[in-house]
C-alpha cells in the first residue's frame, strides 16, 4: 500500500493531539510528566512513565499502571508515590504537587535530590507518611509542616539540613516516627520536644546538637526507641530519662557525655539495648541495673568507667552482648556472667581485671565472641568455652594466663585464635583437620612445647600463623606447611625448631617467612621462587648451609632478606643487584666469599650487612686488591701519578671556564638508578619533546626513557640559587626514604634554576583510576593496610619524620603485583621549601620534637587516611567523606557499607572486619586533631585484617 508523504507528519500531529486531550482530563498524569521532565533520571527508572498513542480517555489515570505510583482501587486517584533508589536527582519543585490532595505516602528515599524541601509538600494534608531520607536536602528545613495534620511518619535521615530543629514538629499530634539524624542540624535539642503526644521512635543521632540534654524528654511516655548520639553535647545524662517507661532502645553514644551513669535508669525495665559508648562517663555501673531484666545489649565502651563487674549482673538472663572494653575497671568477672544463658559476645578489654575467668564460662550459653586481652587475668582457659559450639573468635592475649589449650582442642567453629603474651605451656592440641574456618592463630609469646602439628596443612582457610617466642617448642617445619592455599603469614622464630626447610611448591600467597633464633639446617630450596607474593624472609640465626640462591632475587616483592649468621658458602648473587623492591638485605657472619656486586643498591646496606665474612671483599666493605711486587708497584704508583696530576689539570680546567655559570646542570642518583650524567638525562628528556611542557609545582608526571631503557616518570621545579641548598637536602631525604609502599625517588637532575626529580614508572595506574572496579574485601584490605603501612614508615621511621601532605586516591600507585604505593610524598613541603613559606630548619629536625607546621601536616595525613578509607569501602561513591561519617550513627554507616561491600550474615567474619576498618576511619577523622590516632595506632588497630593478619 502506498503512503502518502503528508501523511506521516499528520499522524504524529493527531497522536500528539491524542496525547494531550488525554492528558487534560487526566491531570495526575500531566503533573507526573512534568516532575519527570524536571529531575534527573540516571537509571532511567521511570522509563514507563508515558501515555502509549493511541489511548483513549477512560476516566481512568493512565499513572497508576507506572512504576511507583499507587492509586485507589477504581484506578481514579492517586494516593501514594514512591520513588525509592531509584537514582534520580536534581531539585525536588514543589509545582506539580498541588493536584495531588488526596496522597497519602510520599517517598522519595534514597536517591540523590538535593537543593532545600520544596514547601508544597507542607499542602498535602492527607499525607501519613512522609519518606525523604538518604537524599542531599540542604538549608533549614522549612516551616509549614503543621499543614500534615495527619502525618505519622517522618523520616529524612541523612540529608545535609541545617541550622535548629524544626519546633513545629511538635505540633503533629499523630506523629509517631520522626528521623532527623544524619544531618547537620546544630543547636541544642528543643525542650519542647519532650510535648509529643504519639511519638514512638525519635532519632536524632549524627548532627552537631550541643548543649545540655533537655530533662524534659523524659515526658516522652509512648517512645520506644531513641537514638540522641553522635553530637556534641556538655554535660551528663539526665537521670528524668528513667521516666520513658515504655523505652525499649537507648543510643547516646559518641555524645561527649560526662559524669556518672545515673542509678534511675533501672527503672526502664523494658529496655533491651542500651549504647552508651565513646563518651566520658565516670564512676562505677551501678548495682541496680540488674532490674532491667529485659536487656540483651550493653555497650559501656571506651568511657572512664571504674570499679568491678556487679555481681547482680547474673540477674539480666537475655544478655547478649556486654561490651566494657576501653575502661578502668577492676576486679574479678562475677561467676554469675558465665551462667547467663543468652550470653553471645563478651567484651571487657582493656581494662585491668585480675583473677580467673569463671569456669563455667561458655558451658551455660552458645558463646561466640569472647575478648578478654590486654587484662591481669591469670589461671587457665575454662574447660567449657566451646561448649555452645559456637565459639568463632577468641582474644586471650596479653594477660598471665597459664596451663595448655585443650579446651580448645574440640573448638571446630573457630576462626581467629589470639593467646599470644601469656604463660600457656604444653603441647599444641588444636585439631587442624577439624577446624575448617581457622584463619588467624597466634600462639607466641609462651611456653608451648611439641612441636607445630603436623595437620596443620588441612587448615585450608588459614591466613595467619604464629608461634614465635616459644623456646622448648621444638619439632620441624610440617613438610606441606607452604602448600597451604591462603597462608600469607608463617612466624615461627626463637622455637628451637631444626631439620630442613620443607620445599616451597605452591606458596603464591606467602608474604612473611620469619624463622630466626632456631637449629634449622640444610639450605634454601630453589622452588622458593614460586613464592612471588613473598616481602619479608628473616632466616637469621639458624644452621643453613650451601649457596644463597639467585632465586630470592626473582622474588618481585621481597624487601627484607635476612640471612645472617648462618653457614651459607659461596658468593652473593648479582641478581640482588636489579632488585626493585629490596630494602634491606643482611648476610653477615657466614662463610660468604667473593666481591660484592658493584651495585648501588648493594653497597648501600652498609658494612654491617656484610660483617663476619672474612673471605668477602669490595665496597662497602675492604677493597679486594692482590698481592704485586715491588717493580709492578713502582710502575702503577707512577701512572697513578701521572693520571692524578691528569684529571686534577683538567678538573682545574673545567672549573675556569664554568666559573659563575648559572647553568650548569647537576645529576644526583639514590639507589636503583645507573650512574647517569645529568647530560645523558638531559638527553633523554629532549627526546620525549615534552618535558618543558611540564608546568613547575602542578604535580604532573610526564615520562622519559633513560639511556639504558628505564622509562621514568619526571616532575619539574623551579627554584632560585639561594633554595638550591636546603631543597636538595630533604630531596636527598625524600630519596633516602625506601619502603615497599613508597615509589622509590630515583634521582634529580638538576641547576640554579630548574629540577626534574625523577621517579619509577610503575606500570599500573592509581587508585583513582581503579576505584570503581568491583574488588574483594581481601584486595580492599590489602590497599587499605599498604597505604597505612607507607604513611607509618614516613610518620614513624624517618628521621625527621615526612608528612606525605597530599594522601589522595589519585597519589596511591600499583606497582607490578598491584602492591599499592604512595606518590607525592613530601611535595608538599618541598614546594613550600622552595618558596621559603617554611623555615628551613622545619626540614631538618634532629631533636625527634615537631614544630607546629610539621605536626599538624601529620594530623592532616591522618586525616586524610581515614576519608581514604571511605572511599575505598565504597568504591569511589563516597569523597572527602570525614565530615559526614561523623555526623551519622555508626550503625547507619555499617549498614551502608555492608550493603556497598555486599556483605552479609553468611560472612560473620568480613563482616567483623569491615566493623574494624570503618571504627579506624572514624577515628582517624575526629575534628579535633589530637583525638585521632597517630598512624602507627591506626596500622596496629589495622592489624587483623585478611592482608596482614590478625
Amino acid at each position: 500500500m502506498e503512503i502518502s508523504p503528508w501523511s506521516l507528519p499528520f499522524n504524529l500531529l493527531f497522536t500528539s493531539m491524542l496525547i494531550a486531550v488525554v492528558l487534560a482530563a487526566d491531570p495526575y498524569s500531566k503533573a507526573l510528566l512534568s516532575l519527570k521532565s524536571q529531575i534527573i533520571d540516571g537509571s532511567n527508572s521511570l522509563d514507563d512513565w508515558k501515555v502509549p498513542p493511541g489511548e483513549t480517555p477512560s476516566g481512568k489515570v493512565h499513572a497508576c499502571s507506572w512504576s511507583g505510583v499507587k492509586c485507589n482501587k477504581n484506578s481514579t486517584i492517586v494516593v501514594g508515590l514512591n520513588l525509592c533508589m531509584k537514582n534520580l536527582a536534581g531539585e525536588l519543585l514543589g509545582n506539580q504537587l498541588s493536584v495531588f490532595t488526596e496522597l497519602v505516602e510520599l517517598n522519595v528515599s534514597q536517591n540523590a535530590f538535593s537543593g532545600e524541601l520544596p514547601v508544597e509538600i507542607f499542602n498535602l494534608s492527607k499525607l501519613t507518611t512522609l519518606d525523604i531520607s538518604g537524599n542531599n536536602f540542604s538549608g533549614r528545613f522549612p516551616n509549614g509542616i503543621t499543614g500534615l495534620k495527619k502525618l505519622v511518619v517522618l523520616d529524612a535521615l541523612s540529608n545535609s539540613f541545617s541550622g535548629p530543629l524544626p519546633v513545629e514538629v511538635t505540633e503533629l499530634e499523630s506523629l509517631k516516627v520522626l528521623n532527623l539524624a544524619g544531618s547537620y542540624f546544630d543547636g541544642e535539642i528543643p525542650s519542647s520536644y519532650g510535648s509529643f503526644k504519639s511519638l514512638e521512635y525519635l532519632h536524632l543521632a549524627g548532627n552537631s546538637l550541643t548543649g545540655k540534654i533537655p530533662p524534659e524528654l523524659g515526658k516522652l511516655k509512648t517512645v520506644t526507641h531513641m537514638e540522641i548520639g553522635y553530637n556534641f553535647y556538655e554535660g551528663s545524662i539526665p537521670w528524668q530519662l528513667s521516666n520513658m517507661t515504655e523505652l525499649q532502645y537507648l543510643d547516646i553514644a559518641g555524645a561527649n557525655l560526662s559524669g556518672s551513669i545515673p542509678k534511675r535508669l533501672c527503672n526502664l525495665t523494658k529496655l533491651e539495648s542500651l549504647f552508651l559508648f565513646r563518651n566520658q562517663l565516670m564512676g562505677s555501673i551501678p548495682w541496680e541495673f540488674s532490674q532491667m531484666v529485659s536487656l540483651i545489649n550493653l555497650d559501656l565502651s571506651d568511657n572512664l568507667i571504674s570499679g568491678p563487674i556487679p555481681e547482680s549482673f547474673g540477674e539480666l538472663k537475655k544478655l547478649k552482648l556486654l561490651s566494657l572494653m576501653f575502661n578502668e575497671m577492676n576486679g574479678t568477672v562475677p561467676d554469675t556472667i558465665a551462667e547467663l544463658p543468652s550470653m553471645e559476645t563478651l567484651f571487657i578489654w582493656n581494662n585491668f581485671f585480675t583473677g580467673s575467668l569463671p569456669e563455667n564460662l561458655g558451658r551455660h550459653s552458645r558463646l561466640r565472641w569472647l575478648d578478654v586481652s590486654n587484662n591481669s587475668f591469670i589461671g587457665s582457659i575454662p574447660p567449657g568455652v566451646c561448649a555452645g559450639g559456637k565459639l568463632f573468635k577468641l582474644m586471650l592475649f596479653s594477660n598471665n594466663f597459664t596451663g595448655n589449650l585443650s579446651a580448645l582442642s574440640n573448638c571446630s567453629s573457630l576462626v581467629r585464635i589470639r593467646v599470644e603474651d601469656n604463660s600457656f605451656s604444653g603441647e599444641i592440641p588444636l585439631n587442624f583437620s577439624h577446624l575448617h574456618g581457622i584463619r588467624y592463630i597466634d600462639l607466641s609469646g609462651n611456653r608451648f612445647t611439641g612441636g607445630i602439628p603436623a595437620d596443620i596443612s588441612k587448615a585450608l582457610k588459614l591466613q595467619y600463623f604464629s608461634v614465635s617466642n616459644n623456646p622448648e617448642l621444638g619439632g620441624t617445619i610440617p613438610w606441606k606447611t607452604w602448600s597451604l592455599p591462603f597462608l600469607q603469614n608463617f612466624s615461627a622464630s626463637f622455637c628451637n625448631i631444626s631439620g630442613n626447610l620443607p620445599p616451597f611448591r605452591s606458596c603464591k600467597s606467602l608474604v612473611v617467612v620469619e624463622l630466626q633464633k632456631n637449629t634449622i639446617s640444610g639450605s634454601i630450596p630453589n622452588s622458593i621462587s614460586n613464592c612471588q607474593s613473598l616481602e619479608i624472609i628473616n632466616l637469621a640465626r639458624n644452621h643453613l648451609s650451601d649457596h644463597i640462591p639467585k632465586e630470592l632475587a626473582s622474588l618481585p616483592s621481597l624487601g627484607v632478606l635476612d640471612l645472617s649468621h648462618n653457614d651459607f658458602s659461596g658468593s652473593i648473587p648479582a641478581e640482588f643487584g636489579k632488585s626493585s623492591s629490596l630494602v634491606l638485605l643482611n648476610v653477615s657472619f657466614n662463610d660468604i666469599s667473593g666481591t660484592i656486586p658493584s651495585h648501588k643498591l648493594l653497597q648501600s646496606m652498609g658494612s654491617s650487612a656484610y660483617a663476619g665474612n672474612p673471605k668477602l671483599c669490595g665496597a662497602p666493605l675492604q677493597s679486594c686488591s692482590t698481592a704485586i711486587d715491588g717493580k709492578k708497584l713502582r710502575l702503577i704508583l707512577l701512572i697513578s701519578a701521572g693520571v692524578v696530576i691528569l684529571i686534577a689539570a683538567t678538573v682545574s680546567l673545567l672549573i675556569r671556564l664554568r666559573k659563575g655559570s648559572k647553568g650548569q646542570w647537576k645529576m644526583n642518583s639514590f639507589i636503583g638508578l645507573p650512574q647517569f650524567t645529568a647530560n645523558d638525562v638531559l638527553r633523554s628528556f629532549n627526546a620525549t619533546g615534552s618535558m618543558e611542557e611540564l608546568l613547575p609545582f602542578s604535580g604532573a608526571f610526564c615520562k622519559a626513557v633513560l639511556p639504558t631503557g628505564i622509562t621514568v616518570l619526571v616532575k619539574k621545579l623551579e627554584w632560585g640559587p639561594k633554595r638550591v641548598k636546603i631543597a636538595s637536602e630533604f630531596i636527598t631525604q625524600l630519596g633516602n626514604s625506601r619502603h615497599m609502599n613508597l615509589i622509590r625517588l630515583l634521582g634529580f637532575c638538576y641547576n640554579n634554576r630548574l629540577t626534574y626529580l625523577l621517579y619509577d614508572c610503575l606500570p599500573n595506574g592509581n587508585l583513582a583510576e581503579k576505584l570503581r572496579m568491583q574488588r574483594d574485601w581481601g584486595m580492599k584490605c590489602r590497599i587499605i593496610i599498604g597505604i597505612a603501612k607507607g604513611l607509618c614508615f614516613l610518620h614513624h621511621d624517618c628521621n625527621p619524620a615526612i608528612p606525605h601532605g597530599d594522601l589522595k586516591s589519585s597519589n596511591v600507585m600499583f606497582d607490578d603485583n598491584f602492591e599499592p604505593r604512595l606518590a607525592d610524598f613530601g611535595f608538599k613541603h618541598l614546594i613550600q621549601l622552595i618558596k621559603g613559606t617554611v623555615p628551613a630548619t622545619s626540614s631538618t629536625l634532629g631533636t625527634g620534637e615537631f614544630n607546629d607546621a610539621i605536626k599538624d601536616e601529620l594530623y592532616k595525613d591522618i586525616y586524610d587516611f581515614g576519608e581514604l578509607i571511605l572511599e575505598i569501602l565504597t568504591n569511589g561513591k563516597v569523597i572527602k567523606g570525614g565530615a559526614s561519617i561523623q555526623s551519622k550513627p555508626k550503625d547507619v554507616v555499617l549498614r551502608e557499607m555492608y550493603d556497598e561491600n555486599e556483605a552479609g550474615s553468611t560472612n560473620s567474619l568480613e563482616e567483623d572486619e569491615m566493623k574494624q576498618v570503618v571504627d579506624v576511619a572514624l577515628l582517624c577523622t575526629k575534628s579535633r586533631a589530637v583525638d585521632r590516632p597517630s598512624i602507627e595506632d591506626a596500622l596496629k588497630l589495622l592489624s587483623g585484617l585478611k592482608a596482614n593478619g590478625k
